[in-house]
């Protein structure tokens, strides 16, 4: 009998601990989404980029079409404001970019 109740443990606990990797991740994923600053319109990449966290303040520029929001772009993550174009920062969900794409 405690033969048996020692083998549950040692499965149990090896479960436990094979889950832990993808619970860790979970919760980094989420610590980090939560903590990504926001871009900064002065940033290098973003200015390449013609970034702007108005978008009507891009009405001037040849790419910009009224409606397009980094929030309806393919790039942005909802859950972080995050852009795949800027992984290390958030973004203005009403801002945009010349590389603003529909999402698919």
């Amino acid at each position: 009998m405690a033969n048996q109740s020692r083998r549950k443990f040692m499965r149990n606990s090896v479960m436990g601990l094979a889950a832990l990797p993808f619970g860790a991740g979970i919760l980094s994923k989420t610590a980090f989404a939560q903590e990504l600053p926001r871009l900064d319109p002065s940033n290098s990449t973003a200015q390449a980029l013609n970034y702007v966290e108005v978008a009507s303040d891009a009405s001037d520029h040849p790419a910009y079409e009224e409606g397009e929001l980094c929030s309806n772009c393919m790039f942005f993550n909802a859950e972080n404001e995050g852009c795949q174009l800027f992984p290390q920062n958030s973004v203005e969900p009403d801002g945009w970019c010349q590389s603003w794409t529909a999402q698919g």
